[in-house]
């Protein structure tokens, strides 16, 4: 039936009927959303809104993350025709997410960019949809992070990354994918002893307060004691994910900005994420996928995986809270 599905299936991203289902589009073919969802700008019942943020001026090294939005919904066409692996939940059949396109703004007015997208998410927020960002640089999570702490107060970070991107940047106009944090935990967006890093393997004189499980230890152990560990932290606080597609290493992810050798590889990033099952995931985002550095396709791969993943853990935790809220009536 499925296959039979693909004579006559295209261009679902504008002509699915309803929210939910899955697809069975030719991968090679059609227009591009993620997942193949609805691509559409109402976001009435919506309960997740995919964004794309096609910035990349910030970068301290390789530009062209611009197009890690295009490179990642064209690499998710090869996963809506199945139920994503080792989960109990599939997104795709049970929850109504939408592709909203991508961020507009002024590419030579980046002086303007941060308001500009610190609006655009508070708008998705504001009709009680949850985001998950495309990135653009690592940068994009800062602006992002402002709009979230308006809705849910000051957010625990969990940031998959080889960098903690925390190096001392007191001057809050600069546009820096390498100190937005260190600025965030300045502005208070982000509790630090709430908040932890999985991945760093670049030095760094400055102590942000952060916790950090750095990629040797997470070498030295499974991904459940990961994951683990990452529970505790966090706790029950809201929780902002962000996952910079070079946590993982060069061999898995070589289209990035800053490859750096020794990262986790793709199934320890996949098994730390399913485990992370039933925190209380708020947002998320993707970012420094660039794909022109990787004629494979790998990396823009690993971002749409690492998407689908956000996607079911950010499912998972509104299940759980339509749950407690149907027994607590």
């Amino acid at each position: 039936m499925a296959l039979k599905d693909a004579e006559s299936d295209v261009d679902n991203a504008i002509t699915r009927e309803g929210k939910r289902g899955m697809s069975y589009e030719n991968a090679f073919g059609g227009i591009l959303s993620f997942m193949r969802r609805n691509y559409t700008k109402n976001l009435a019942g919506v309960d997740l809104a995919v964004t794309g943020i096609p910035f990349d001026q910030a970068v301290t090294n390789r530009p062209g993350s611009r197009f890690g939005p295009r490179a990642i919904r064209e690499a998710s066409t090869l996963q809506p025709c199945d139920a994503p692996f080792g989960w109990d939940i599939n997104p795709l059949l049970d929850f109504d997410i939408v592709d909203y396109g991508d961020l507009a703004f002024d590419y030579a007015n980046v002086a303007a960019f941060p308001k500009r997208l610190t609006d655009h998410i508070r708008g998705i927020l504001e009709h009680g949809s949850g985001v998950l960002s495309f990135g653009g640089d690592h940068y994009v999570t800062f602006p992002i992070l402002r709009a979230f702490v308006e809705k849910f107060g000051p957010i625990a970070l969990v940031h998959f990354d080889a960098h903690s991107d925390t190096w001392p940047d007191d001057d809050m106009e600069r546009i820096d994918h390498g100190t937005m944090f260190y600025k965030a935990l300045k502005e208070e967006l982000i509790i630090p002893d709430k908040s932890v890093q999985i991945g760093i393997r670049t030095h760094n004189d400055f102590n942000a307060g952060v916790h950090v499980i750095a990629a040797p230890q997470v070498h030295s152990q499974t991904p459940s004691m990961t994951a683990s560990q990452i529970k505790d932290i966090v706790g029950n606080h809201p929780v902002y994910l962000t996952f910079d597609i070079d946590c993982l290493d060069p061999a898995f992810a070589p289209g990035t900005g800053t490859p750096v050798w020794g990262g986790l590889s793709s199934a320890q990033a996949a098994g730390i994420l399913r485990e992370l099952s039933g925190i209380n995931l708020v947002g998320a985002d993707v970012v420094e996928v660039s794909p022109q550095y990787d004629v494979s396709g790998a990396t823009a791969i690993a971002g749409a995986h690492a998407a689908m993943e956000l996607t079911c853990l950010y499912c998972t935790n509104l299940r759980a809270q339509r749950e407690n809220k149907k027994n607590v009536n």
